[in-house]
């Protein structure tokens, strides 16, 4: 079976999906300001490796654990699961707007939701 980064379409559709997905995080009021002295082109770049090395493009990922990336979003901002529920909607709206399949979508959330404690520091 073949990975859902390559049913997704590979290095072409993460791109797009992940500059979709931030454009649709920054004009979210609900999560935006977590972004706001965050240098969005170093940031987009970090999560199209995040998410081709989670989705099964890449064989590993250099980039710091979930935990240690996001400990300080959830001691001084208050990250917690409505934030998190905002980023899967807006993960999933980038998909759409790319003619994913539902099912593909699916899978996605499914392996975002599985690093939930770990981006809450649970």
């Amino acid at each position: 079976m073949s990975t859902l980064y390559e049913r997704l379409g590979g290095e072409k559709v993460i791109d797009a999906a992940v500059d979709l997905f931030y454009n649709n995080v920054m004009a979210d009021e609900r999560i935006n300001y977590f972004f706001e002295n965050t240098d969005m082109a170093r940031q987009r770049g970090h999560q199209k490796k995040f998410l081709s090395f989670a989705f099964g493009g890449l064989p590993n990922y250099s980039g710091r654990g979930m935990r240690e990336a996001h400990a300080p979003l959830v001691k001084k901002l208050g990250l917690n699961d409505s934030h998190f529920d905002a980023v899967i909607e807006n993960l999933g709206a980038a998909l759409q707007a790319l003619n994913v399949p539902a099912e593909l979508i699916g899978e996605a959330a499914s392996i975002a939701e599985s690093i939930r404690d770990d981006v809450l520091c649970r």
